[in-house]
């Protein structure tokens, strides 16, 4: 099955990532990590507010009605919604200039796994971690573009990738606990597909919706990994998919702008803006993150 989505939000973001649906708010909210800034909208696609940050923030969980918690260059911060002021909750690699968050998000249990990468990005030294409860733990290391972290319905399974490697992962975690269990093991080879492997999120039958940077285009796998159906866009670098709206069967999806050519953005005026397309499966909504 093919489905084609469609242009939501025109706000042509250099990076455009890290989308969510806030349960509480019915509001998307979702990052232009280059910008340093945080848009919202409502799920018809009219913007609702915009925050620029001094610092580069990629993604964010849900608190409550009023606060989010930051994945940010230097730390995991709380914010304030109305008033915009920001603590910080955990340092994460502050003392390194050369890294930012990336993809991040929270499991079932409440933790919120935060990918981080080197601002180089053909270079290693990225990681990801776990945050929850007041604890920081190590993940993975030496990663060079952390996505596609998300988390089966059961919480059993955790994906993840390392864009470059056009390979997604998957480990098996306690469902109570939310830790990892055993190893990582391969879940779907993209090196034959389209684009490579950026942010996923799964459905309410455990199937991974996985963005395809360069492939203009988002894979539903199977739970054995193989293909299922493919969401066309009409832009190239297709970064994230969130699913929202009022029974969650509408997916969201990100893009970014960057790096394209004045040819290749004339081809593709709409790139970095937020797309959106109705499905037959609901997804599910984001647990709120265990302070």
């Amino acid at each position: 099955m093919t489905l084609t989505a469609e242009l939501l939000v025109d706000c042509r973001c250099e990076l455009g990532e890290g989308p969510f649906w806030h349960p509480l708010r019915h509001e998307l909210f979702w990052f232009d990590i280059n910008a340093r800034q945080m848009l919202s909208a409502t799920a018809s696609g009219s913007m609702v507010q915009t925050w620029t940050f001094d610092e580069a923030v990629s993604a964010a969980a849900v608190v409550d009605y009023d606060r989010l918690a930051l994945a940010t260059e230097t730390g995991l911060k709380q914010m304030d919604l109305t008033s915009g002021r920001q603590e910080l909750v955990m340092p994460i690699e502050a003392e390194d200039a050369r890294t930012r968050s990336n993809d991040s998000r929270v499991d079932r249990t409440g933790g919120f796994w935060i990918g981080t990468m080197r601002k180089q990005e053909d270079e290693p030294g990225g990681a990801v971690y776990r945050y929850r409860a007041g604890a920081l733990m190590p993940i993975l290391s030496e990663i060079k573009i952390p996505n596609a972290i998300c988390f089966s319905p059961d919480g059993r399974t955790a994906y993840f990738s390392d864009t470059p490697s056009k390979r997604i992962l998957k480990c098996p975690t306690d469902a109570e606990s939310g830790l990892p269990r055993g190893d990582w093991t391969l879940f779907a080879d993209v090196s034959d597909h389209r684009g490579y492997p950026d942010g996923a999120v799964t459905d309410s039958e455990g199937f991974v919706w996985n963005a395809r940077w360069g492939g203009s285009c988002v894979v539903r796998h199977a739970p054995d990994g193989a293909i299922d159906r493919v969401i066309e866009l009409p832009v190239s670098q297709v970064t994230c998919p969130a699913f929202g709206g009022p029974d969650y069967k509408t997916l969201f999806i990100t893009s970014a702008s960057k790096t394209l050519s004045a040819e290749q953005l004339a081809k593709e005026p709409r790139a970095g803006s937020v797309f959106a397309v109705t499905l037959d499966v609901p997804g599910l909504p984001e647990p709120a993150i265990l302070l």
